[in-house]
């Protein structure tokens, strides 16, 4: 069933569109919700980027494009973050380029004046996160009088960003009689009940994110020590010789930290994170997908909707502590039906929360041995090999010969040659990675785990609980780790020596406008 986009009767103009775009065929997103769409249904679809999403709803909003072009836009994306906006807003003109339809991205940062002077000249889809369409809305320099879709993308993340008021405000003045279509990762109650009040008896499509990441997603452990991770990146680097990677870390010091170090050694990394200013994010976006940086070291919330289909490696240099990150982060790879690798370093103390993760991904996460000197000194070698040939054939070799002559003159050609290469190629120093001792279970001995009574359905992340017990027991973040987020409960490690102040810290504290009790997670378990 739907073995190509033909089957679905869309035009020849946009059959003739995802062809040059190098759509084969359609993902199960795709044929799940796109004939619903075009019936003129409403639908809820539960999935994430990564899944083909943006065509499932991107191919019916180019076909129900009218007749005739009218002033106002016929159609609506919100979206969470700028990035994705724009991503939408690009894809979609490619679906709609030989259809003649016209998409806009509107979004906070950029100057609102040149977005006005956009609209007046015209656009048939805009795509634009909920803040600063409300903004056009009210200057009335977006009309929604001739609005017939509305597609609400990654709602649960509007949600979180707390964009839902935003949202509200805006379906409220578009006309009743139109078409919806909601797609999300998960399905948060304050999202059931946008769908409740702002959809018309919705059709339910969806896919299982995680196995469909799982599936075509190669992934891979690898356990090092924390003071052997740039060590371990770099020979993983050096001998996969991948083609865009994508670095994740924790926080945003360590993307600087990771991403300064991985220059100052030669390899062209760029890094985006919270505090970088929206023009820096932009170039780093660029350059990365351009080729002219090859590994973007970035935080989860930076990397928000970023949809680039050649990324073949996601390596979690933090491993994520929130296990549904871990679903997101490798969905970074493996776009577009192609294969992808998943790399996570972990330390001794970290497998608990590989195994939670292996739990709720349902998958299992092989362990690797990363590659050894004699192996990355090889791969060099080839990397070498194949420029000196690249630079014969090109004659770029030639202003050399008289330096040459010379040194033949005293040496032989080998030994001149070898040298050479030598100083271009020495591996001498590199020193051996060393094998993490473990503790008990994975968990060092001198970490305790702890448990609060505070979870996911309290409105709190990761973030907030390291925040709060650093600020509170006064202990600094990095010896925070190992946190398990659940619907009523979260797990917490921290050394053993700080456990009992920790306890007396927020022991009763208040968090998140919720009182917490914390103890030691064994004495719950005995019970």
């Amino acid at each position: 069933m739907y073995k190509n986009f033909n089957e679905f009767g869309i035009s020849d103009k946009v059959i003739v569109s995802l062809s040059e775009m190098g759509f084969e065929e359609p993902t199960p997103i795709q044929k799940m919700a796109i004939p619903p769409v075009l019936q003129g249904k409403d639908i809820i679809g539960r999935a994430q980027t990564g899944t083909g999403k943006t065509a499932a709803f991107g191919i019916p909003l180019i076909e129900q494009r009218p007749e005739a072009k009218g002033r106002y836009p016929y159609a609506i994306v919100l979206a969470p973050t700028r990035e994705l906006a724009v991503q939408v807003s690009e894809a979609l003109n490619k679906m709609g380029a030989r259809a003649g339809v016209v998409s806009l991205p509107i979004y906070g940062g950029q100057s609102i004046e040149l977005q006005i002077r956009s609209l007046k000249r015209g656009a048939d889809i805009v795509v634009g996160t909920p803040g600063r369409v409300l903004d056009h809305i009210r200057r009335k320099t977006l009309v929604l009088k001739d609005i017939k879709t509305v597609v609400l993308d990654e709602a649960d993340e509007m949600l979180s960003m707390g964009f839902i008021e935003d949202i509200e405000k805006i379906l409220g003045g578009i006309p009743g009689e139109r078409q919806t279509m909601l797609f999300s990762a998960t399905m948060p109650k304050e999202i059931i009940r946008i769908s409740k009040n702002y959809m018309n008896k919705p059709v339910h499509v969806g896919v299982d994110a995680s196995e469909m990441v799982v599936a075509k997603t190669k992934q891979v452990f690898y356990e090092v020590r924390e003071e052997d991770k740039i060590k371990a990146l770099t020979r993983l680097l050096d001998v996969e010789g991948p083609a865009l990677t994508l670095v994740f870390c924790h926080t945003k010091k360590e993307v600087d930290e990771v991403a300064g170090r991985l220059q100052q050694m030669g390899y062209p990394a760029g890094a985006i994170h919270g505090d970088f200013t929206q023009s820096h994010r932009d170039e780093m976006m660029r350059k990365f997908k351009g080729g002219d940086i090859d590994i973007l070291v970035a935080t989860d919330v930076a990397a928000r909707g970023l949809d680039i289909p050649d990324v073949s490696h996601v390596i979690n240099f933090s491993i994520p502590q929130d296990p549904e990150g871990y679903i997101h982060r490798i969905g970074r790879t493996g776009r577009a039906g192609k294969s992808g690798i998943a790399i996570t370093f972990v330390t001794p103390r970290q497998y608990r929360q590989l195994k939670l993760i292996e739990q709720f991904a349902k998958t299992r996460i092989s362990k690797a041995k990363l590659p050894s000197r004699e192996e990355v000194r090889k791969a060099k070698e080839e990397e070498l090999a194949a420029g000196v040939e690249e630079m014969i054939k090109e004659g770029k070799h030639t202003r050399f010969y008289d330096m040459a002559k010379r040194l033949f003159e005293k040496y032989s050609p080998e030994d001149v040659s070898a040298a050479a290469l030598s100083m271009l190629l020495d591996t001498e120093d590199m020193q051996e990675i060393e094998e993490p001792e473990k503790g008990y279970a994975g968990q060092k001995k001198d970490s305790v785990r702890l448990f609060m009574t505070i979870g996911k359905m309290d409105k709190i992340n990761v973030g907030d609980i390291v925040k709060s017990i650093s600020a509170e027991a006064g202990i600094p973040e990095r010896k925070i780790s190992n946190i398990a987020l659940f619907d009523k409960f979260s797990f917490v490690e921290v050394p053993a020596d700080l456990a009992d102040r920790v306890i007396s810290a927020i022991n009763d504290s208040i968090i998140k406008g919720r009182k917490v009790k914390i103890q030691h997670a064994k004495k719950r378990e005995r019970r």
